[in-house]
């Protein structure tokens, strides 16, 4: 988690970034599969709406890779800008810039200030926090500050999620790995034994922190959990509630995000334009997609290998994946890199994500693309997580000695 409290992003490369933007013809967004920079192509295009300029926006694991292939690149006079924190140089703009390591959402939210537009400071702070930052740190200090001030988010003790029914809550929270997690009935249990009330606007502020205290002490006390875990739970605890915005919490926010953005991310899109009537659409995926998540984490082959903690396990799809490597890499890796294999091949592939613990950059997208090459297969990511798909003939244990070589 990064608790940086790094200068506001430069208004002179906003505003720079905020002029091409406002003289182009068109613009074309290509943002990377992850909570932060899904916020960030949010901000963006309600603020592109608002200036009137058209833009069409493609979400995927490798928004680079589609960026420079020859049958996606642009043949008109439209401009590119690539949202992700990994590589950036096949565009014409990037967000944030090369130099700059603040959440997409940060740099977004100040183009659109440069744009002219309000940005949603909720989506922005939501966008923070899916990125590893706390709001108020890594630039995000006037976003918080407005979205105070506005009454839009209040600080109280209790937990981050999306929804006021607290069983589905701590349930389906993918912002921590418990013993309850992916289990609704444990869930109930836990919330009786506490007197917790289910309803989070029925529980008073001594209910609210005796969850709190018992969901950190469960997962950083679980069995398979690491020291690191009782650092990582943090961002669940003490949330900002946000009384009018379309989830319970800034978190429970930035938790749907990460969900969308693995399983439908032009759901996360519409979502940012503000489409009326697909809050419950969001919450449903977010469901699925935790519940997948952790039935994955019920019960891996676990292997530990210097710098690499290898989870394989039995997923229904792949897009559950990278949660899984996250979820490993905060609360149960030894070593600095997860990854998590799937046992058997899904849809004729093997498929492998990778998330990098502490936020410490390993250089994750680069490794996962040699391998790609290697197998002919196909590859995207960040420095801090990455995917990896290859032909359901290579074997997994072939595919975790080709990662771990390619990361040493």
């Amino acid at each position: 988690m990064s608790e940086t409290h790094a200068q506001p992003v430069d208004p002179e490369a906003a505003a720079t970034l905020a002029t091409a933007l406002a003289s182009a013809p068109f613009v074309r967004v290509y943002g990377h599969a992850d909570g932060d920079s899904l916020a960030a192509a949010g901000l963006l295009a309600v603020a592109l709406r608002a200036r009137s300029v058209p833009f069409q926006i493609h979400v995927s694991d490798d928004p680079t890779g589609d960026l420079s292939a020859p049958e996606t690149e642009p043949v008109d006079d439209s401009r590119t800008v690539l949202v992700t924190q990994g590589r950036r140089d096949a565009a014409d703009h990037a967000v944030p810039p090369a130099d700059d390591s603040r959440p997409a959402s940060v740099v977004a939210a100040a183009v659109s200030h440069e744009l002219g537009v309000d940005p949603d400071p909720l989506l922005a702070l939501a966008g923070t926090i899916a990125a590893g930052s706390l709001p108020g740190t890594d630039g995000s200090g006037g976003l918080l500050e407005t979205a105070e001030q506005s009454g839009l988010v209040e600080r109280r003790p209790g937990l981050a999620v999306p929804t006021a029914e607290l069983a589905e809550g701590l349930a389906h929270s993918t912002l921590f790995s418990a013993p309850f997690s992916g289990d609704v009935d444990a869930a109930e249990g836990l919330l009786t034994d506490l007197d917790c009330p289910a309803d989070a606007a029925d529980a008073d502020e001594d209910a609210r922190m005796r969850l709190a205290s018992a969901v950190a002490v469960e997962t950083s006390t679980a069995e398979p959990s690491t020291p690191a875990a009782a650092e990582a739970v943090e961002t669940a605890l003490r949330p900002y509630a946000t009384p009018n915005g379309p989830f319970a919490t800034l978190g429970g926010y930035a938790d749907v995000l990460g969900a969308l953005a693995a399983e439908t991310p032009g759901l996360a899109i519409s979502l940012a334009l503000g489409t009326p009537g697909i809050t419950d659409e969001a919450l449903e995926t977010w469901r699925d997609h935790a519940s997948g998540a952790h039935a994955a984490l019920d019960e891996p082959t676990a292997g530990r290998y210097e710098g690499v903690f290898v989870l394989r396990v039995d997923a229904d799809r792949p897009a559950v994946l990278p949660t899984v490597a996250r979820l490993a890499a905060q609360f149960r890796s030894p070593e600095p890199v997860a990854l998590a294999v799937t046992a058997e091949p899904v849809d004729g592939q093997r498929h492998a994500a990778a998330a990098a613990a502490a936020d410490d950059p390993q250089g994750l997208a680069d490794a996962f693309a040699s391998v790609a090459t290697e197998f002919g297969g196909t590859a995207g990511g960040t420095p801090t997580q990455a995917t990896l798909s290859v032909d359901g003939d290579v074997s997994d244990g072939d595919l975790i000695a080709a990662i771990r070589e390619a990361l040493a």
